[in-house]
């Protein structure tokens, strides 16, 4: 692929604690504006390669690269987490919401732009004097705030504690907050967990739009395979640290492999239903699909344990 369509490239990624190998000789590429979700059962890895890539790990070795498009490429294994978001523009979410939940909204949005506010102000001096140049900065922070709140719905609560949101609106005001940074790479951390139908079909609205319109990459791990599936242009899944699938959510979906991993069966009893699916005389019996595939095998086990 031509490098100038990746924005992010993990080459042979490993990860230990101690004599534990978390990620082990992962790669693979984040392709400029495309929705890339990292999927696999718990414990296969996921949080830990997004904690290498923004800085909170320094990996045992191998290699990420960030590419703006604009400058010299950022080797991320190298940066402090801090330089990982204000160089290299990479903007993170977390499974847990961490909002300033005592901050109104409006103001969660306002913290995210501090950097740029502080450097706007001369730490502080030219703010203390109301200069210009500080007050047209924070009106720009404000203005860019209000934008936000307008995407996401939640204008009419901007003077609102950010805590008094219902659990779905948080979510997207997080997603905001971090966009509010203007990130190259925006990474989410299960962004649909704990949200009912209708909040995610809310946040699959906003990551398309994030996509399609702001022009982000994004990478994220997610449970719920039907935002996964929705939104996702490419999905990468591991198992154990290491990769065992990667492709179109079609392809994914459909790979033994990757059913087997979730259940916790072996490759070949998978295989073999699809080949018994063959022998059925099932037109396409790729199309059976996880669901399918997952009911007989639970059939199965369910069998075996009666």
């Amino acid at each position: 692929m031509d490098q100038n369509k990746i924005v992010l490239s993990v080459e042979h990624l490993r990860m230990e604690f101690g004599g534990l190998v978390a990620v082990n000789d992962l790669s693979f590429d984040v392709e400029r504006g495309k929705i890339t979700a990292l999927i696999g059962p718990n414990g296969a890895g996921k949080t830990t390669v997004f904690n290498c890539i923004t800085g909170f790990y320094r990996p045992t070795g191998g290699r990420l690269t960030l590419n703006t498009g604009q400058n010299a490429p950022f080797l991320l294994e190298r940066l402090a987490d801090f330089d990982i978001t204000k160089k290299a523009k990479v903007a993170r979410t977390f499974q847990n919401i961490r909002l300033f939940t005592g901050l109104t909204v409006l103001e969660n949005l306002l913290v995210a732009q501090h950097n740029e506010l502080m450097r706007a102000s001369g730490l502080t001096f030219f703010g203390l004097l109301g200069l210009p140049r500080y007050e047209k900065k924070a009106q720009a922070a404000i203005e860019k705030g209000r934008q936000w709140l307008e995407k996401i719905n939640l204008i009419e609560r901007a003077d609102d504690p950010a805590g008094d949101l219902p659990y779905g609106d948080q979510r997207r005001l997080e997603i905001a907050r971090a966009m509010c940074t203007q990130p190259k790479l925006l990474c989410l951390d299960e962004p649909a967990a704990g949200l009912n139908p209708k909040e995610s079909l809310e946040l699959n609205k906003l990551l398309l739009h994030i996509r399609d319109v702001e022009k982000t990459s994004i990478l994220l791990i997610e449970h719920d395979m039907s935002v996964v599936m929705e939104i996702s242009d490419h999905v990468i899944v591991l198992e154990y640290g290491a990769k065992i699938s990667d492709g179109t959510p079609e392809k994914v979906r459909n790979d033994p492999k990757v059913i087997a991993a979730y259940l916790g069966v072996d490759d070949d009893e998978i295989e073999h239903l699809v080949d018994t699916e063959k022998q059925q005389g099932e037109s396409d019996p790729a199309q059976a699909t996880i669901d399918d595939l997952l009911d007989k095998v639970i059939e199965d086990k369910a069998e075996e344990r009666s």
